[in-house]
C-alpha cells in the first residue's frame, strides 16, 4: 500500500488538489487510513495512472472522465464474466463442450436485441 504523498511522486505533474479530486469522486477508491490519509492500493494505484493517463496523455475532458470509467469497468466485469463461463463449459462433459462450440460457430442461441 501506498500513503498519498507517495502516490504523488509517481507522477510529476498532478497536484495534490487534483488527486484528492479523484477521490472525491470515487475515481480512486483508497483505504482511509488514521487521520486524513488515505491508503492506496495496488488496484488504486492502477486507476489512478488510467486516470492520470487519460487526462494528460489523451487530453480527455474532466466531465468525459465518469462515463470512460464507467464503460471500462462494465468491459472488465464483463470480461471476468467471460472467463467465469469458459471455465464452467470447460469443466462439463466433452459432449456438453461440443454442442457449446458448434452453438457459438454457428451463432446460436437467441439473438441480441430482439433482431
Amino acid at each position: 500500500m501506498m500513503r498519498f504523498e507517495a502516490v504523488l511522486t509517481l507522477f510529476p505533474d498532478l497536484e495534490p488538489a487534483e488527486l484528492t479530486l479523484w477521490v472525491e469522486q470515487r475515481w480512486v477508491q483508497p483505504e482511509r487510513a488514521e487521520g486524513e490519509t488515505w491508503l492506496f492500493h495496488e488496484i488504486d494505484v492502477a486507476r489512478a495512472r488510467l486516470i492520470y493517463d487519460l487526462r494528460r496523455e489523451l487530453d480527455t475532458p474532466q466531465d468525459t472522465v465518469p462515463l470512460l470509467l464507467s464503460l471500462l469497468d462494465q468491459v472488465y466485469e464483463l470480461r471476468c464474466t467471460l472467463k467465469a463461463m469458459t471455465r464452467a463449459v470447460e469443466s462439463q462433459p466433452a459432449e456438453v463442450k461440443a454442442a457449446v462450440l458448434a452453438a457459438l460457430r454457428t451463432g446460436g442461441g437467441p439473438e441480441v436485441g430482439g433482431r
